[in-house]
């Protein structure tokens, strides 16, 4: 019998007078949890899930952290130059390996070696080379004492010429350097399977001399080299810094073709697909920008117009006269013909403020000519950097030519031509000017089209010259490698990877030397 203070269970479901009464009380219990339940996470939980998102990457990356650089991939953050040599122990002794190691132990290491070694320079270009080879070439292997002087990175044993560029060295070295990554990366496969050759824009400078502001696109990269009949060709990459991450094509190199020789009357042909690739380096610098600002009123938004156009660069060796060499630059302006006009009436003006005067004009003359310039006076003050130098003994006048309706001529005080401009025109072109320092060109003005290919494109650059003539004019930086000085022809293609944008700093090249026998 049950205790009278008992509660009476509930019928089972579907009992009683009301089958449906059971589930709609659970429900209503239910209910009310149901609907506490607010509709986004709590604070805390959000917080939680947010910590667990950074932290769970964070402690994979303690886990497994990526690979430290070693070896080489440590040099070439600290070489400015680095050129990369096949083993070949059945040749002589390499003078470097001599100076580095000593006769007594450079000929075994040497007979030893069989992988590639190299030589490089650090920041201090000044500095001697120093020497880097395999240390499983030393005897007793990687663990063996070090020669003098000598340092080990990774799995490299590099010699310096003295304690000091030893140590100059070891400051240098990066200690939690990481695996290099973009051009770097593609330039350390280059150098640990070919015969090439890495720079960094120090290295460039030491290189080319005075030239390297017109490189900047090129300011570091890579080249692996090849014997040719009669002289080098090379295939590589360069950008203006060492994580450019895009890539070459499918095909991993440029052009392999030969650009057709220079004539015997040019010096250097320079052709690209917008005059900034050249002049980047320079108007990026105060000294060069502001007075070309201040005297010739070549505002940002003036040279914004100059910097766009397609050009061609020539450099001619004149046999007579006062100079020893013309230079020209040709510019198909297309459609900008009104804005090239405005630009070049107040060039005009400022090359008559200079002391410059217009062939045919009397000396003292304010009005200016018809449109365009040369904005230099060879020799004169303001002169541009690669006007041509007057060769000794020459004449110091020339013969004034009747003002051109078609351009202008401009003139020292003392007579002497020392450049102008010209419009190009025909009837299947666009106008284009032609800009000359020198003497007012004598061959046909031939107009020049990108349709017809004569021209790279966007962001290219095409080179061919004539080193062997440009040294025997002295008109080669004294820092160009001998090789070089003694090519006659050389050429050189720079290009974006296929597909790529024409803006990208990154260029694959391609080119080649030939040496006289």
């Amino acid at each position: 019998m049950s205790d009278s203070t008992d509660t009476p269970l509930p019928p089972p479901d579907g009992a009683g007078p009301n089958p449906g009464a059971g589930p709609r009380r659970l429900l209503q219990r239910l209910q009310p949890w149901r609907l506490s339940w607010p509709s986004r996470p709590p604070l805390p939980l959000t917080s939680l899930a947010l910590l667990l998102l950074l932290l769970l990457p964070a402690f994979q990356l303690w886990r497994l952290p990526r690979p430290r650089a070693v070896g080489l991939e440590q040099l070439l953050e600290a070489a400015s130059l680095l050129q990369s040599f096949p083993p070949t122990p059945d040749r002589p002794v390499p003078a470097l390996w001599r100076e580095r190691l000593g006769a007594e132990q450079a000929e075994p290491l040497w007979r030893r070696q069989r992988g590639p070694w190299w030589q490089l320079w650090g920041d201090h270009t000044d500095a001697a080379p120093l020497l880097a080879f395999s240390a499983a070439s030393l005897p007793g292997g990687p663990a063996a004492a070090l020669p003098a002087n000598g340092l080990r990175i990774g799995d490299l044993v590099v010699i310096a010429a003295d304690p000091l560029s030893r140590q100059l060295l070891r400051d240098r070295l990066l200690p939690q350097q990481r695996l290099s990554r973009g051009l770097n990366r593609r330039c350390l496969e280059r150098l640990r399977q070919d015969q090439s050759v890495l720079w960094s824009s120090t290295g460039l400078g030491v290189i080319t001399g005075p030239v390297a502001p017109l490189l900047q696109r090129l300011s570091r990269g890579c080249l692996s080299f090849s014997l040719a009949d009669g002289g080098l060709v090379w295939q590589g990459e360069a950008g203006d810094g060492a994580g450019l991450l895009a890539p070459l094509d499918a095909s991993g190199s440029g052009r392999s073709d030969a650009l057709p020789p220079l004539p015997t009357d040019r010096l250097l042909e320079l052709e690209g697909g917008a005059t900034d690739l050249l002049l980047e380096g320079l108007l990026s610098r105060p000294l060069i920008r502001d007075p070309l600002s201040r005297r010739y009123g070549l505002d940002a938004g003036r040279l914004a117009l100059l910097r766009r156009t397609p050009f061609r660069l020539q450099l001619r060796a004149l046999p007579k006269g006062p100079f020893q060499a013309s230079l020209e630059l040709q510019l198909p302006v297309g459609r900008q013909q009104r804005d090239w006009q405005t630009l070049l009436e107040q060039l005009s003006r400022s090359l008559v403020q200079q002391g410059l005067t217009s062939a045919g004009d009397p000396p003292g003359a304010t009005s200016a000519p018809s449109p365009i310039e040369a904005p230099a006076a060879a020799g004169g003050e303001g002169s541009s950097p690669v006007a041509a130098r007057p060769s000794a003994g020459s004449a110091t006048s020339a013969p004034s030519r009747p003002s051109d309706p078609r351009g202008a001529t401009w003139k020292r005080t003392d007579g002497v031509i020392v450049g102008g401009w010209r419009w190009i025109t025909s009837a299947q072109r666009d106008p284009q000017l032609l800009f000359f320092l020198g003497p007012v060109p004598a061959d046909p003005l031939l107009p020049i089209a990108r349709a017809d290919s004569q021209l790279p494109g966007p962001g290219g650059l095409r080179l061919r010259s004539r080193p062997d003539a440009l040294q025997a004019l002295g008109l080669l930086p004294a820092e160009v490698p001998e090789l070089v000085r003694r090519a006659d022809q050389l050429w050189m293609v720079a290009e974006p990877p296929a597909g790529a944008d024409p803006a990208t700093a990154l260029s694959r090249l391609s080119g080649g030397l030939r040496v006289p026998r």
